[in-house]
């Protein structure tokens, strides 16, 4: 008998011969669970808060007294948020941010979907040998090859460009893509392929009508947390895209503008707050594919 069956079985005697303990015991863990919950979420949530009050208040009154106050005495003006969109060119910064994140996160999730597949359910030479590839990837540091990287840009033009920051983000990204959606489809059971195979069905079909459907969770938490990668890096775009002439994307826009405040902290504020809203909304729209996904992944792989 296993030491869990054993704890098991303990447990259910105990239980048997203390009712009344057990189902305090059950009480006390699930109170301390919610009490758990509770605080992470309000840790999430209070900094949040702060930031859209703040960014919605007078700069004196941002500068004289803290956030709190405004629920006291409320004095709200969007303000900072006129300056940023029209004053600032925020716009052109989210712009530049979304050309770079959306097609990123499209070629991660269907060149990880293509390759999880073909390493799982495709029997081709050389096949373990491209598996330990993708596990040396992993673990490379992506800023070791910057500078070399950077050197063949600029030889073949790629420096400066928006499709070159496609090309490294996703180059990188992709090994590990791999690596979370091919735990899942080598858990669809080898029936259902089996069966599809015998109906006629081609390696494309399978993959178009039994492998994607079940794997869109997965899917799902791949494609958002490549959009949150590739939305919050400011070093990639930062050398990859510096002497461009496209408007900065807004991390490298919010860099600038915390070492050049003349603008007023307001402004700064107003635009931190604009390039939270996008991947918030993002996450909280699809946070149940998102656990699904990562823990479907996590237990099946």
């Amino acid at each position: 008998m296993s030491f869990r069956t054993s704890t098991a079985t303990a447990e259910m005697v105990n239980a048997r011969k203390n009712p009344e303990g057990a189902r305090h015991f059950h009480w006390t863990w699930n109170w301390l669970i919610h009490v758990v919950v509770v605080v992470f979420i309000v840790s999430w949530f209070v900094p949040i808060l702060a930031l859209l009050v703040s960014s919605l208040r007078t700069q004196d009154d941002t500068a004289t007294s803290g956030w709190w106050m405004a629920f006291i005495e409320p004095l709200f003006t969007i303000y900072n948020y006129e300056l940023a969109l029209d004053g600032a060119g925020v716009v052109g910064s989210l712009t530049t941010s979304l050309a770079i994140a959306v097609p990123t996160t499209i070629l991660t999730t269907v060149l990880s979907t293509i390759g999880a597949y073909a390493l799982t359910r495709m029997s081709f030479r050389g096949r373990a040998a491209l598996s330990l590839l993708l596990v040396s990837l992993l673990v490379t540091p992506p800023q070791i090859t910057l500078v070399p990287l950077l050197k063949v840009y600029n030889e073949i033009g790629l420096s400066g460009t928006v499709p070159g920051i496609w090309v490294y983000q996703v180059g990188f990204t992709v090994p590990f893509g791999i690596f979370l959606i091919r735990g899942f489809i080598s858990s669809i059971p080898n029936e259902l392929f089996e069966s599809a195979s015998v109906d006629g069905a081609s390696p494309l079909r399978m993959f178009r009508s039994i492998a994607i459907p079940l794997s869109m969770p997965v899917m799902a938490s791949l494609a958002i947390m490549q959009f949150l990668w590739s939305w919050n890096d400011l070093l990639v775009p930062l050398i990859f895209l510096g002497g461009s002439q496209l408007p900065n994307p807004i991390t490298v826009e919010l860099a600038g503008m915390a070492q050049q405040i003349s603008q007023g902290q307001g402004t700064l504020l107003a635009t931190t707050f604009l390039s939270v809203a996008v991947p918030l909304i993002l996450v909280i729209s699809l946070q149940r594919y998102f656990v699904r996904g990562v823990l479907g992944g996590a237990v099946k792989g």
